[in-house]
C-alpha cells in the first residue's frame, strides 16, 4: 500500500475538538508529500466542520515528527534531486509542502501543537505553524538541516523567537528542550511529559467554550499584524534559499554521502564539526553518538 492510500494524518472530533494524529509512527512520523498534503486536507475538513472549535496536532508514537524522510529524500536524491536542478521546479515542490503546513496558521480555527519526543527539521515547521505549541520538558525542537542542505521555509523562528534568537538557533543547527523552548518564548508552555495530555485538554477546553466566530475574529487580527511585518516575502525568500543550500557544493556532497553511505552516516558527518569547504568531506571512521532520532527523517 502506497503513502497516498494510507491515513497518514488520523482524524478524529470529540467535545468541539478536533484531533489530527500523525500516523508513520515505525518513521517517527518523517514527512511525505502525501502526509503533508493529507496534514492540509485535514485542517480544512475542521474548518468545514461546525462542531470543532478549536484542532490539536499530535504524533502517534515516540514523537511529534522527525522531519522529512531521507530514506526518500536524501538517499534516493536522484527523486528529489536530479543532477540539473529546475529551481522552479524546486520551489514549487516545496512551496507546496510550506502551504500544507501552514494551513495551520492560516486555519480560521485556532491551532494546538502537542509536541513530545522530537518537533525537528520539517517537523518544527509544521510545529510552529499552530497557533499555540505545548511541549513535554524533555522532548526536542530544532532545525538541525541549517548546518548545510535546508533553511526552514515556514521562517516562524524569526517571527517566534526574534532575530537574536533565531540567529543563536539557525547559525548552529542546534536542538532545545521543551523547557528552554517555553522560557525564550518559542512556545506557550512546557509540562512534565505525563502532564502533557491533561495540560493541552485544559488549553483547548478553554478555548472551546468561546464562539467560533469570535475565534476566528481574534486570530485574523492577530495574523495580519504578522502579515503586515512581511511574514510572505519572508517565507518566499526562505523556500528559494531552501533550494539553493540543498543544490550549494556542500549540499550536493551531503546527497551524494547519504545516498552512498546512509542518511545516518551522512548526519553524523553534519554535526561532527569538521567541516572542510567547497563540497568535500571525510568518511567518518565510527559514528558518533548524537541526538538525531533514530530512524525518522532530518529535515
Amino acid at each position: 500500500m502506497t503513502d497516498d492510500q494510507q491515513d497518514l494524518v488520523r482524524y478524529e472530533v470529540r467535545d468541539r475538538k478536533a484531533y489530527l494524529t500523525l500516523s508513520r509512527e515505525d518513521r517517527l512520523n518523517a514527512i511525505t508529500d502525501d502526509l503533508a498534503r493529507q496534514l492540509a486536507a485535514a485542517v480544512e475538513r475542521a474548518n468545514d466542520d461546525p462542531q470543532v472549535h478549536v484542532i490539536i496536532v499530535h504524533g502517534a508514537g515516540r514523537a511529534f515528527s522527525s522531519g522529512y524522510d531521507l530514506k526518500q529524500y536524501a538517499e534516493r536524491g536522484d527523486l528529489f534531486q536530479p543532477p540539473v536542478w529546475d529551481p522552479i521546479k524546486d520551489y514549487r515542490l516545496m512551496k507546496r509542502n510550506t502551504d500544507h503546513f501552514f494551513s495551520l496558521w492560516r486555519s480560521l480555527k485556532p491551532t494546538i501543537a502537542k509536541v513530545h519526543g522530537y518537533a525537528v527539521a520539517g517537523g518544527s515547521d509544521i510545529a510552529l505553524s499552530c497557533d499555540l505549541i505545548m511541549m513535554a520538558d524533555d522532548a526536542k525542537i530544532g532545525y538541525m538541516p541549517a548546518r548545510v542542505w535546508g533553511c526552514p521555509t515556514t521562517a516562524m523562528w524569526v517571527y517566534r523567537l526574534g532575530a537574536e534568537r533565531a540567529k543563536r538557533m539557525l547559525l548552529t543547527g542546534d536542538t532545545i528542550d521543551g523547557q528552554t523552548a517555553a522560557a525564550w518564548g518559542l512556545v506557550l508552555q512546557s509540562v512534565p511529559e505525563a502532564e502533557l495530555d491533561g495540560a493541552v485538554e485544559a488549553l483547548a477546553d478553554r478555548i472551546a467554550g468561546v464562539p467560533v466566530n469570535q475565534l476566528i475574529m481574534q486570530k485574523l487580527m492577530i495574523n495580519q499584524a504578522y502579515d503586515n511585518m512581511g511574514l510572505a516575502g519572508t517565507q518566499l525568500l526562505a523556500t528559494l534559499f531552501d533550494g539553493i543550500a540543498r543544490h550549494s557544493p556542500e549540499g550536493r556532497w551531503f546527497q551524494d554521502f547519504a545516498a552512498a553511505h546512509g542518511f545516518h552516516e551522512a548526519v553524523t558527518w553534519r554535526d561532527s564539526g569538521r567541516w572542510i569547504p567547497e563540497g568535500g568531506g571525510p568518511v567518518p571512521a565510527a559514528r558518533e553518538q548524537t541526538d538525531e532520532p533514530a530512524g525518522g527523517g532530518d529535515r
